[in-house]
């Protein structure tokens, strides 16, 4: 599957508000702060920053938007991976609460297995909280399907994981 074939504007919306960028550290507590406030298992600003100085395999991508909030926020979602050998792994994928149905997740998705299939993945994995049936939506639509599931892999609130895999090449 090649996901080029979402070139068209998610949701019907007739153009982007936002654009998918590399992460930077100027974006590191937007991002952090978005991880709180959607209840993502916690990394912190110290390790985003590591991925970001020191891990030559992450894929670090944010959806900036072409405009600054009230509170001066320009992040509206973002992505955290890692390739390994032939994987994309997607550790975290999240959007603002505020910005959600806009697309956000799908494009950061897009742009991830992109990215992954420029460093040679063939195939990728990601964890999603078994209750999370938004998320599940979002990735069966783009094509991931269950392959197994990790009891008690959350924290807070403790929470089995299913693990969905795309076929990429």
């Amino acid at each position: 599957m090649s996901v080029s074939q979402y070139n068209e504007p998610a949701y019907g919306l007739p153009f982007r508000s936002y654009s998918i960028e590399q992460m930077m550290e100027r974006d590191l507590d937007e991002v952090v702060s978005i991880e709180e406030t959607t209840g993502l298992n916690r990394w912190g600003y110290d390790a985003y920053r590591r991925e970001l100085f020191k891990n030559p395999n992450s894929v670090l991508l944010v959806a900036r938007s072409f405009e600054r909030d009230e509170q001066g926020r320009s992040i509206l979602g973002f992505l955290a991976g890692w390739t390994v050998e032939d994987e994309l792994h997607v550790n975290n994928l999240a959007s603002h609460p505020e910005h959600r149905g806009r697309g956000v997740g799908l494009a950061l998705m897009e742009a991830a297995v992109d990215e992954g299939m420029m460093r040679g993945a063939v195939f990728v994995l990601l964890e999603v909280r078994a209750s999370n049936e938004v998320a599940q939506s979002l990735y069966r639509k783009l094509g991931f399907s269950f392959v197994g599931r990790r009891r008690d892999y959350y924290r807070l609130p403790t929470e089995d994981a299913f693990v969905m895999k795309l076929v990429i090449r």
